[in-house]
């Protein structure tokens, strides 16, 4: 690797962003190629697993979300799974070449209750099948994030989504400090932090440089950053919106590659509206990570088939690195 930890940045200005997103596209993918190779390898990428393990009934209004009880979607409401029947899922993504089993449940706090208590056996058993285990529970207080941590787990999703500009336009019901205050409480847990955006909602440009230099500005960087293209929903009040064009989604990726070289950059929803060819660029862009399986939480994803034939094609294989422990 030629680069070393010690160069990484978290004071981006907003026009320093403005200047790499808007480059030349061919210069803009070689920069984040460059960034990629200098801690990644280029070949190969993470195939991860997310599971929803409680479904609906969420009391928040987050406008991307069908989960969300405020609006009418087609998303039925589960109480959480079993353990074992989680865990049986866990072992076909294992079986189908996930190396990380993510589990959300459509909480706005993580509940205090028999519920915390299950989901801590389920992290358990995801780390006992030798995967990464993740989870997006809603907000956390210390001692949860703590448990958690104790539990064996290893990352914690909780996404910024958008700037703090934008951020009313799309959620009421939780501030965007709230947001700030759980991924503290995972740091400080010693648990790794998964933490993205969405593009794709009516933001502005301005929105998603402001998305990146608030991410990149934790301090260390998150080690995971989704980066989703809005899936639409009927029933939501985003479900109406423009689609994005792919070639955002690309320079979206290619600039949180250079901003955050360390990181895992994940392709995340809004994949199974993505050409091969656009997918590609996503991973020449310097995205190393794709969620597998059908169903992403309640939206659609290509299949395992689809991409075992895509990345065929493309010469790149799901790394086998089992997590350390």
């Amino acid at each position: 690797m030629s680069a070393t930890v010690d160069l990484l940045r978290y004071d981006w200005t907003l026009t320093e962003i403005e200047s790499i997103y808007s480059l030349p596209l061919p210069e803009l993918i070689y920069r984040a190629q460059d960034s990629h190779r200098a801690y990644h390898l280029n070949d190969e990428i993470q195939g991860c697993a997310l599971l929803s393990i409680k479904t609906g009934g969420c009391p928040e209004d987050c406008a991307y979300c069908p989960q969300s009880a405020q609006y009418d979607t087609d998303t039925q409401t589960q109480r959480l799974m079993t353990v074992e029947d989680t865990l049986a899922k866990a072992k076909q993504a294992k079986q189908e070449g996930a190396t990380r089993f993510c589990m959300g449940a459509a909480w706005r706090n993580a509940p205090d209750n028999s519920d915390f208590s299950r989901v801590l056996k389920m992290v358990k058993g995801v780390k006992d099948l030798g995967m990464e285990a993740c989870c997006t529970l809603g907000m956390l207080t210390d001692d949860q994030a703590q448990a958690l941590a104790e539990a064996g787990l290893t990352a914690y999703n909780h996404n910024l989504d958008t700037s703090p500009e934008f951020y009313g336009n799309i959620i009421s019901t939780r501030t965007y400090e709230d947001r700030l205050e759980t991924l503290e409480r995972v740091r400080r847990a010693g648990i790794s932090v998964c933490c993205g955006g969405i593009i794709g909602m009516g933001e502005s440009l301005s929105d998603r440089y402001r998305l990146l230099q608030k991410l990149a500005e934790r301090n260390p960087h998150p080690e995971s950053v989704p980066i989703n293209m809005l899936a639409k929903v009927e029933g939501t009040p985003l479900a109406n919106q423009p689609n994005s064009n792919s070639f955002e989604l690309v320079r979206m990726i290619a600039t949180a590659r250079i901003m955050m070289p360390t990181s895992m950059v994940r392709l995340s929803a809004g994949r199974s509206s993505l050409s091969d060819e656009a997918q590609a660029l996503c991973f020449i862009a310097g995205a190393n990570s794709i969620f597998m399986g059908d169903i992403l939480l309640t939206t659609s994803n290509p299949s395992t088939d689809r991409d075992s034939v895509l990345l065929d094609k493309l010469g790149i294989k799901l790394t086998q690195t089992q997590p350390q422990p």
